[in-house]
């Protein structure tokens, strides 16, 4: 083992600090893979291309315009399924199987609610995350100007976040509530970010991915207690989906279209093109904002902290999901988990320092016997 290097930006020294050069090298050259397999984003399909004509937003955005509207029919004592039927039907969506319905959970609250109120709630939501991530990256750094980089990045990273013509969009409000899962979750203390992970899932069923990887995790920390209250929210998913089915199969017909399915296989660039979109670096060009990507998720590897093992392993699963399962019309999966996503960079330079190091370490220690 080496003695790990003064770190750079950090409070302690990052997880690859004391690597051995071999291991290093193996590390390094898993990062270099993902660099390299980032800019396969060049070559995979994105969604069509955004006009910024408000003439054209049914186009532009036809998603949100299609949840605007079940919440308005909700809102004046439409039944939520029947309404979201028949906008379905009218924007020529499927409606095979059950899960081209979103669950009731968004709609039904908004429509309980002026819209002033629903921004109020989602900035507040917005306030929240970036309050609790500052609290758990604070003392992640030694000095201000990287803290405050830091912050910039998460800034960045919540770009989409606060935009009010997204308001009806159910992956910022589960977006939003993952990330402020991930940071209010403290060794001992995890009541609070399973009861936020079950707002998330009743959002959006997708989050339940998030859920499994917690879970998974808190077994193989020993954490039986912890693990026991993700089960419960999977338990608790599973039971409002199954009523959720249950309710759609009343109102589809024979004759309604079905979805075309899920398995895209479109690739990690796929998933590298979705976070550009959902973050900052999508004003930069394709080529730079590609290895930012992969460079985000090795700095969150790279933090020796428990809750850097969390992110990352969110990051990957997430990451999987889009590469095999990924449409181009569904890239909006990765704003699950795009609010903290760019913070990764905060912590790659000390990470790469320290592989890149480890890696070239040549140091060898020779042992002479002297005889009297």
């Amino acid at each position: 083992m080496r003695r790990p290097l003064a770190p750079l930006w950090l409070s302690t020294p990052s997880r690859w600090s004391a690597l051995p050069q071999r291991q290093a090298r193996g590390v390094l050259a898993l990062v270099a893979l993902l660099v390299l397999a980032s800019w396969l984003a060049l070559l995979s399909p994105g969604p069509p291309p955004v006009s910024h004509d408000p003439a054209n937003r049914g186009d532009d955005q036809a998603d949100v315009v299609l949840y605007e509207g079940i919440v308005e029919g909700v809102r004046h004592g439409g039944n939520y399924y029947r309404v979201a039927a028949e906008a379905l039907r009218a924007g020529n969506y499927p409606l095979r199987p059950f899960v081209t319905f979103r669950l009731p959970t968004l709609a039904v609250v908004q429509a309980a609610l002026p819209e002033w109120a629903v921004l109020v709630l989602l900035w507040l939501l917005a306030g929240a995350v970036f309050v609790a991530w500052y609290n758990r990256l604070a003392p992640a750094f030694v000095r201000w100007p990287p803290r405050i980089i830091a912050l910039a990045l998460l800034a960045g990273s919540m770009m989409a976040f606060v935009q009010p013509e997204l308001a009806s969009f159910h992956e910022i409000w589960a977006g939003l509530l993952v990330a402020l899962s991930l940071a209010v979750r403290r060794p001992g203390r995890w009541v609070e970010a399973v009861a936020l992970a079950l707002a998330a899932v009743l959002i959006r069923e997708t989050a339940a991915l998030y859920v499994g990887v917690m879970a998974v995790i808190a077994l193989a920390e020993d954490e039986h207690r912890e693990a026991l209250g993700w089960a419960a929210v999977a338990v608790v998913l599973a039971v409002a989906v199954a009523c959720h089915a249950n309710a759609v199969a009343q109102v589809v017909r024979p004759l309604d279209a079905a979805s075309p399915g899920w398995s895209g296989m479109l690739g990690f660039g796929f998933f590298v093109r979705t976070i550009s979109i959902s973050t900052a670096i999508g004003l930069a060009p394709l080529w730079l904002a590609a290895p930012l990507v992969a460079l985000a998720m090795a700095g969150w590897a790279s933090w020796r902290e428990p809750l850097g093992l969390r992110v990352f392993a969110t990051l990957a699963a997430y990451a999987l999901l889009l590469s095999v399962f990924g449409r181009t019309d569904t890239f909006y999966w990765g704003l699950l988990i795009a609010p903290m996503f760019l913070v990764g960079l905060a912590f790659a330079l000390d990470g790469m320092r320290d592989l890149i190091v480890g890696a070239l370490d040549a140091r060898r220690i020779t042992v002479t016997r002297m005889v009297r």
